[in-house]
């Protein structure tokens, strides 16, 4: 028998890392309160890095979601995977043109489109996908806000249990590599 609710454990496995983050601030918090030429800056520097490490993951908490599809997601050296029960497949992130958030019979998929035009499908709900945040964040001019927004319930998301149209959102689209210069031969 425990003595704290199921639901409250989940919530405080789920933001162990904020939790983490506060719990260093509070250390840095203490050194300012002690005083002196060497705890203040030292205080100060440790606070500072306690708030940079608590937004961010504060929106990897948001990002996350609970798990009920099928399938499991790899990113591993500049790589994503997603191996799942009858499609799966591997997008090399440097060679991403596109990210878009699909809406199709209910279920939330991520659409990631390689410069070649294969694209993967991942469901938002698959096991580690809550990997890919870090694997977005990576990628050139993509606003994290953005991001975490994307993933937001809209109006009236609870009371639809299947969708029949399909919804489509673009989260980010690599400027041309013509245009940066990236892909100029001498």
């Amino acid at each position: 028998m425990t003595l704290i609710r199921p639901t409250v454990l989940a919530g405080l496995r789920r933001g162990r890392e904020v939790v983490a983050a506060a719990v260093f601030g509070c250390f840095g918090l203490w050194f300012l309160s002690l005083g002196g030429y060497l705890l203040v800056p030292l205080g100060a520097a440790v606070l500072a890095l306690a708030a940079i490490w608590g937004l961010a993951a504060w929106r990897r908490m948001r990002f996350s979601q609970v798990v009920e599809a099928p399938g499991v997601v790899e990113v591993d050296e500049a790589q994503i995977g997603y191996l799942g029960p009858g499609t799966g497949g591997y997008v090399a992130i440097p060679d991403l043109v596109e990210i878009r958030l699909l809406r199709l019979r209910g279920h939330r998929l991520w659409q990631l489109r390689q410069s070649d035009g294969q694209a993967l499908l991942i469901p938002v709900d698959a096991t580690g996908a809550d990997r890919l945040f870090d694997a977005f964040a990576s990628l050139p001019d993509l606003d994290a806000g953005t991001l975490v927004a994307a993933l937001a319930p809209g109006p009236g998301a609870q009371g639809q249990s299947v969708m029949l149209a399909s919804e489509s959102r673009t989260v980010w689209r690599r400027k041309s590599r013509h245009a940066s210069g990236l892909d100029r031969r001498p």
